[in-house]
C-alpha cells in the first residue's frame, strides 16, 4: 500500500513541476478557489486550518480574509487568547477580540479551536506573585489557574470546539519545564489543568501542545506525561505537534511521533509552517525567548525565493501532507500558523528582520503552486 501512494506521491510532484515550470509564479486563489480548494479537497481527510491575527480578526486585512474564508474551515488565534491579553490584570477579563474571533468561526461554520490556557509565556506577571511583591502559595496560584480556566472556557462553552490546554511543559530533553507553574505547584499543574477545563465544558475536545515533538527525547517525555495523566483518568482528548519545521526536517523521526502519539489519542499538527531560511542551531525548537541578531547570510532571500528553492519548499510540503494523509485516522485538524507569508512570525524569528516564506500563501494572498499540489494529492490518497 505505501509503495502505490508514494508512487502516486511521485507523480503528482512530478506532474506540478512540470506546470509550475511552464506557467512560473504564484497561481491566484480565486482560480485555485473556482476548481477546488484546500478545504474541500481535505473534508473527508482532517480539517484544514489557519491562525488569525488581531488585524484580521479586527476586519482590516478583508483580502486575507477572503483567503481563510475560500480555504479554510478551521480557525485559531495566533496570540489574543493568551492569558496576558484575556486578564491582564486580575479579575479584569478582556473578551472584546475573543468574542470577534469566535462570531467570525461561527457566522463561517468553522471549527474553532482555543490557544492556550495555560503557558510560561505571555502569562501576566501577576498570576505568580502577591500584593506583598512575594511568590504567592501553591494554594494561591491553583485558585487563580482554576478562576481563569473556568472563566474562559466557560464563556465559550459549547462554542469553542477544542482546546489548548497546556502549552509547552516538557524540554527537549524530555523533562519537566521549569516554568513558575512548575516551581509553585509541581506537575500537577497539568493534571489540576485538564481537570479545570473539562469540568467548564466536558465536550470540549482537549490537547496538550508542544513543539519539536519529532525529538526522541521530548517525545518520550510527553508519551509519558500523558500515559500518567490517562492512567488517573485525566481527560486528555489528543496532542498538538506543533509543525514548525525546516527543509531539512527528520521526516521519519516526525512518524514515529505521529505513530507515538497516535496510541494516546488524536493528534493535531497544530502550527505548521516551513522555512527555507538557515537556523542558527538546526532543526529544532520554538522557544521564542531565544534570538539571535540579524546577519545578512541569515537572510539569503530577501527579494524572493528562487525557483529551485520554491520547488525545494513545495516537494517537502508534499512529502508531509503525505504522510498526514497516511494517518489521517488519528489526524484531526492540520493548522498553518498564519494566512500568509507577510505576517508569519517567522520573519521575526529566530532572528528579527528576516524575510521568510513559510505559509501556502505569499504576500498578496496568492496560493503557491504547492497549493495546487496538495489539493492533486488529496484526492489520489
Amino acid at each position: 500500500m505505501r509503495k502505490h501512494k508514494q508512487l502516486a506521491l511521485l507523480f503528482v510532484f512530478s506532474v506540478s513541476i512540470i506546470m509550475a515550470n511552464t506557467n512560473p509564479g504564484s497561481v491566484d486563489s480565486t482560480t485555485v478557489g473556482k476548481e477546488k480548494t484546500l478545504k474541500e479537497a481535505y473534508k473527508d481527510k482532517f480539517y484544514i486550518g489557519t491562525a488569525l491575527n488581531a488585524w484580521q480578526i479586527r476586519g482590516r486585512r478583508p483580502e486575507e480574509i477572503q483567503v481563510v474564508k475560500e480555504n479554510f474551515n478551521s480557525i485559531v488565534a495566533e496570540n489574543i487568547m493568551k492569558s496576558a491579553r484575556i486578564q491582564p490584570k486580575e479579575g479584569q477579563f478582556d473578551f472584546s477580540l475573543a468574542d470577534e474571533f469566535v462570531k467570525f468561526g461561527e457566522e463561517n461554520d468553522m471549527h474553532i479551536h482555543g490557544h492556550t490556557l495555560i503557558w510560561h509565556s505571555q502569562t501576566p506577571d501577576w498570576f505568580f506573585v502577591g500584593e506583598d511583591g512575594n511568590t504567592v502559595s501553591k494554594e494561591v496560584l491553583i485558585e487563580r489557574m482554576k478562576n481563569h480556566i473556568t472563566t474562559v472556557v466557560g464563556r465559550y462553552k459549547g462554542r469553542i470546539h477544542s482546546w489548548d490546554v497546556v502549552n509547552e511543559a516538557i524540554e527537549d530533553d524530555g523533562s519537566f519545564r521549569e516554568s513558575q507553574f512548575y516551581k509553585i505547584i509541581g506537575e500537577d499543574f497539568i493534571e489540576l489543568a485538564f481537570e479545570f477545563a473539562h469540568e467548564a465544558d466536558p465536550d470540549a475536545h482537549l490537547y496538550y501542545n508542544d513543539y519539536s515533538m519529532s525529538n526522541p527525547r521530548k517525545r518520550d517525555g510527553v508519551v509519558n506525561m500523558i500515559k500518567k495523566l490517562k492512567d488517573q483518568d485525566i481527560f486528555v482528548y489528543g496532542i498538538g505537534m506543533q509543525g514548525h519545521i525546516s527543509l531539512g526536517a527528520d521526516l521519519k523521526e516526525f512518524e514515529k511521533s505521529l505513530e507515538a502519539f497516535g496510541k494516546l489519542g488524536k493528534v493535531v499538527i497544530s502550527e505548521l509552517d516551513l522555512t527555507v531560511l538557515p537556523s542558527p542551531w538546526g532543526d529544532a525548537g520554538a522557544e521564542i525567548s531565544d534570538n539571535y541578531e540579524y546577519e545578512d547570510k541569515m537572510d539569503p532571500f530577501p527579494n524572493g525565493l528562487p525557483d529551485e528553492v520554491q520547488e525545494q519548499l513545495s516537494k517537502r510540503y508534499v512529502e508531509f501532507f503525505n504522510l498526514f494523509l497516511e494517518h489521517q485516522e488519528i489526524i484531526t485538524r492540520v493548522t498553518l500558523w498564519g494566512v500568509n507569508d507577510g505576517n508569519s512570525w517567522k520573519n521575526n524569528w529566530p532572528v528579527r528582520g528576516r524575510t521568510d516564506y513559510p505559509l501556502l500563501f505569499d504576500r498578496e494572498n496568492n496560493a503557491k503552486p504547492v497549493v495546487k499540489e496538495l489539493i492533486e494529492l488529496a484526492s489520489v490518497q
